[in-house]
């Protein structure tokens, strides 16, 4: 169980450090209270508008936090279920007669659901080969590897169904008979069209496959992703922006565990660093796609869905960015990360 101190971060620290604690405690929100005094408090979409604002990882966390928190007397915590319910919020202090923070009351536990629907079309790219997950895929497609119990693509499905999505198109191109199969036996409450492609036309290419059939915005995912977060407030902020694309990045910190040497122009040595931390975000291969999009795709063309958002944008188009924490993105295309998705879903189950 969490103690309190667990959660309570000093004003001082930068964004990066408390996007690592946010990591760290699996909860999605802290609080700046010296001396247990509640100040602000600070989550994970605080953190995602700071960097939508142009803030920096260096920052103090102060800059994103709100300094006008929510929150009940010891004496009312009983109305804790209806204020989380009224102000959509994942978590409520209470305070004493000091504003000393004594308990928190989490929505999870009072079972509160605070995520945003939505109902738009998911398209999911389920053609390639798989080569990083080679020798699995020498036997399975990559869409079929199990996680668990479950193949990865049934729980991207599930994923997306919890807030709302019915309407899936899975484009399939390496051994298609196996997906086909295996959806066609399955008992399930939504719509699933497949679309074949006939040659590997990259994760952008094949979207030419669609066109007339996308009448509005969609949801665009590859086969080896899981993401946790609010789909609604993603597709939210996407029409809020006007943009044509919004990407899903994820935030990642990483320490080479290495002396790191820089080399002069004369051979000498230029510059010395003792295992530096790069921090970088990350496409998770999930984006929101206006319907345009597809229409505008080039017959037969291979190409990557990187290199058309790139199209766009020398073009002048709106493409924009949803960050989330490092924590909420599990990537199973490699083979290393495979068994650390699944022991993170089992511990959720």
């Amino acid at each position: 169980m969490l103690k309190i101190e667990e959660l309570i971060i000093p004003r001082t620290a930068t964004v990066l450090e408390t996007m690592k604690k946010l990591d760290e405690t699996g909860q999605r929100i802290l609080f700046i209270a010296p001396e247990g005094r509640l100040e602000a408090v600070v989550t994970d979409g605080d953190i995602r508008k700071f960097f939508l604002r142009g803030g920096t990882l260096e920052a103090p966390v102060a800059e994103a936090a709100n300094f006008r928190p929510i929150s009940l007397p010891v004496s009312d915590r009983g109305r804790a279920r209806a204020e989380l319910q009224r102000h959509g919020i994942d978590a409520l202090p209470i305070l004493d007669r000091r504003g000393v923070i004594t308990d928190i009351v989490f929505a999870c536990g009072v079972d509160v659901d605070n995520r945003k629907r939505v109902d738009i079309p998911v398209v999911m790219m389920a053609g390639g080969l798989g080569t990083r997950l080679y020798p699995y895929t020498k036997i399975l497609p990559k869409p079929l590897i199990p996680v668990g119990e479950r193949p990865i693509s049934e729980l991207i499905i599930d994923r997306f169904r919890e807030f709302g999505c019915h309407r899936f198109t899975m484009v399939v191109n390496y051994k298609k008979g196996m997906i086909k199969s295996y959806f066609g036996d399955l008992e399930k409450d939504y719509a699933l069209d497949f679309v074949d492609e006939t040659r590997f036309m990259g994760t952008g290419g094949g979207l030419c496959l669609l066109k007339g059939r996308m009448d509005s915005p969609f949801f665009f995912t590859n086969c080896d992703t899981l993401l946790d977060l609010d789909f609604g407030d993603l597709y939210e902020k996407h029409r809020e922006r006007g943009n044509l694309i919004t990407m899903v990045c994820a935030f990642k910190h990483f320490t080479v565990p290495y002396g790191v040497v820089e080399l002069g122009e004369d051979g000498g040595i230029a510059a010395m660093r003792e295992k530096p931390e790069l921090n970088f975000l990350t496409n998770t291969g999930v984006y929101v796609v206006e319907p345009r999009v597809v229409e505008e795709m080039q017959d037969g063309e291979s190409i990557g869905f990187p290199d058309v958002i790139d199209r766009y944008r020398a073009a002048g188009e709106r493409v924009g960015v949803y960050p989330i924490n490092e924590s909420a993105w599990m990537d199973m295309g490699q083979m290393e990360e495979l068994e650390k998705m699944r022991r993170r879903l089992e511990q959720h189950t």
